[in-house]
């Protein structure tokens, strides 16, 4: 017999006595609350033999009470509503006011229904809550943090209609605000408001997205008339995702090449009409809906054609540029490319906007998971179904990080927030800030999309069949996730500008080694650094190699796999350096457990790309080999209180509406044909 099969023989038996022996002293004292010193036994649950037919509520509850240190035990306790309101960060009132506004049971979701009805339910909802206010185009001059707000919250409920809102009062509402003038604004602000007037951002056509200043469609001046004329000269040309497009838009802002007596002037946003007051469409506008999707089909997508269409000369957006009735053309902006970049500003909140929907819904698909876990009973050390998959190694390791990620890119998120608020309503924008908004906005848009694609599938995993259901819920997030990930800039796209805007301005700075210690974060946040550092700096050099004749072959051809690491190099120390600096002006009742979670977090970001660490000899194989235990001793430590984070976001039990995170033996009871509602 081989040394290894002797070797596994002798593990395997001793594997088994251990076993056995805990399985054995696991039935006297511990599950009938002898013997208290037994808690220390991290593996075992309190819980009676009748444990799995207690209300789940009851089991939620008494979960982390059942835990070796209880969250009252703990250091780390901290106040719920105190970390509500840091996570909310603005507009608590209103956010208050929202969630029950959207907990109403008009705002349960339904799943058998057809594509019609789905769009529907969508714009009836947005409906309501435009009639009680919750969000006005307006917001962009008053609150601007309030539209963020009102996204993050809708899309916990119904991503679909939510995607209709950031359409309608970012997309559309916010350019008509930003790049009009008062003419348009007394023509269509109150109806952007109220849905009298729906409208489409005509951005993207088939053959150009992430380039679109190269789009084919054209505006071209007619003096004789004073009217520029639309048109959508070839196939590649066609408007194509135009959200709100198929069903429920009167308008569009064309996005096209401005022309007047043969010159060009770049892309300029003209406002066009598409439907007449009685929904027809307008005569040479071809509208083809474009159906059943992967997900967010509430949403009506739409391909748009327009064959000569004539419009008046003022429905421009004139804020920067302007043609004259004589065909004079002015603009306060020089060169085509940065009169684009200006009138797809939009897009720098739209990032914001769709960031904030994704930390919704990975705050949703967590509490789900999370609440599900604590109450799904399974086998214990007895061999019966008393213990809690929550309590489990695999299931917390799972989970626990991607909570932890969450938060911190929750308040990293409220950073980026702020710094593009405060460039808003203001005369005359510092370009050094301006360009810093631009790398913040690509930067978390990215990083948040990402991370609820991975929150939707692990999420989703780890509740096993009931995950698959419609109605708890996973279904829905993981189409809108797909969607976050290519809306308003392919994410690997938007990393790629993150790293060539950051270069631009880019100076290498000494960092300060700090002592190899996986127990200390500062050592773990300098990891981060010197990878952002490293990551830059070759990339810089390389680029200065090849100089300006061979920057796009190593930029796009040769580099590609630099450039994406850069970006996600420097996306992870800014989230690690933002929570830090949360840290220093929060409650303080609340650092403890903040501290703990970017700690999670650091730990997770490293053991990612433990490869490049230990390859760049920043980590020692020891401290590699021990970096797995420190992160299950962070999940560990954090475990106890999963569900009370949860419970921080502030989620109805009506805007969860899963029955895996409510009482989902009631649920299944009868027949509900896997609907929240069983039918009538």
């Amino acid at each position: 017999m081989s040394l290894m099969l002797k070797l596994s023989g002798k593990v395997n038996s001793q594997f088994a006595s251990v076993l056995f022996r805990q399985t054995r002293s696991s039935s006297h004292g511990f599950f009938n609350g002898q013997n208290g010193s037994s808690k220390s036994l991290s593996t075992s649950s309190p819980l009676q033999d009748e444990v799995n037919k207690r209300p789940l509520k009851m089991l939620r509850n008494q979960w982390a009470e059942s835990q070796p240190v209880t969250p009252s035990q703990s250091p780390l306790s901290f106040n719920k509503e105190k970390m509500t309101e840091l996570l909310d960060h603005d507009n608590h009132e209103m956010r208050k006011k929202f969630r029950q506004f959207m907990s109403d049971p008009v705002m349960t979701p339904m799943y058998d229904i057809s594509l019609e009805k789905e769009r529907d339910i969508a714009l009836q909802r947005l409906q309501r809550i435009c009639d009680n206010g919750f969000i006005s185009v307006t917001d962009f001059w008053y609150n601007p943090l309030r539209i963020f707000a009102a996204h993050e919250i809708s899309a916990v409920i119904d991503p679909a209609m939510t995607t209709k809102m950031t359409v309608q009062f970012n997309l559309f509402g916010g350019t008509v605000v930003k790049l009009g003038t008062e003419r348009h604004h007394k023509q269509l602000l109150e109806g952007i408001d109220n849905l009298k007037d729906i409208g489409c951002f005509g951005l993207t056509e088939l053959g150009y997205g992430n380039n679109a200043v190269e789009m084919e469609t054209t505006a071209i001046y007619d003096k004789d008339t004073k009217e520029f004329v639309i048109n959508t000269p070839t196939t590649l040309a066609q408007k194509y995702w135009i959200t709100n497009g198929a069903i429920h838009a009167k308008h569009i802002v064309v996005f096209a090449q401005l022309e007047v007596d043969g010159e060009r002037h770049g892309i300029h946003g003209i406002l066009v009409r598409i439907r007449d007051e009685d929904m027809k469409v307008m005569p040479g506008v071809r509208v083809d809906d474009m159906g059943h999707k992967m997900g967010l089909n509430g949403v009506d997508n739409a391909k748009l054609y327009f064959d000569q269409v004539r419009v008046p000369r003022v429905n421009l957006l004139n804020r920067y540029s302007d043609v004259e009735e004589d065909g004079t053309f002015k603009s306060q902006i020089k060169g085509t490319r940065n009169r684009f970049l200006t009138v797809a500003d939009q897009l720098l909140s739209g990032r914001i906007c769709i960031a904030s929907m994704s930390i919704g819904g990975a705050k949703a698909c967590l509490t789900i998971a999370l609440r599900y876990a604590a109450t799904r009973m399974t086998v214990g050390p007895r061999g019966k179904s008393d213990m809690s998959i929550l309590t489990y190694q695999l299931q917390q390791r799972a989970l626990l990080p991607l909570l932890a990620r969450t938060f911190a890119m929750n308040l990293t998120l409220d950073h980026v927030k702020d710094e593009w608020a405060a460039l808003q309503n203001v005369d005359d924008v510092d370009p050094m800030a301006y360009a810093n908004v631009v790398i913040l906005c690509c930067a978390i848009k990215a990083l948040v999309g990402w991370h609820i694609g991975t929150v939707t599938t692990v999420t989703r995993e780890r509740c096993g069949g009931q995950g698959y259901l419609s109605c708890n819920r996973f279904g829905a997030f993981i189409g809108s996730a797909h969607a976050a990930m290519t809306a308003e800039g392919d994410n690997s796209v938007l990393m790629q500008k993150v790293s060539k805007e950051r270069l631009a301005t880019y100076r290498p700075k000494k960092l300060n080694p700090v002592a190899e210690d996986l127990n200390d974060d500062d050592y773990l946040n300098f990891l981060l650094e010197a990878r952002d550092l490293h990551c830059f700096s070759e990339l810089g050099m390389k680029l200065m190699k090849v100089g300006k004749a061979g920057l796009f072959e190593a930029w796009m051809l040769k580099e590609s796999d630099l450039v994406q690491a850069a970006a996600l190099a420097f996306g992870e120390m800014l989230i690690s350096q933002q929570v830090a600096a949360k840290l220093e002006t929060m409650d303080a009742s609340l650092r403890p457990m903040i501290k703990e979670l970017r700690r999670l977090y650091l730990l997770d970001a490293v053991q990612r790309d433990l490869g490049w660490f230990t390859a760049h000899e920043l980590m020692s194989p020891g401290s590699a080999r021990n970096l797995n235990e420190a992160v299950a001793d962070s999940c560990r430590a954090i475990a106890p209180h999963s569900l009370e984070l949860c419970d921080s976001f502030e989620l109805t039990d009506a805007m969860l509406s899963a029955p895996i995170a409510l009482d989902w033996v009631d649920y299944n009871v009868g027949d509900n044909r896997g609907e929240v509602e069983p039918p009538k």
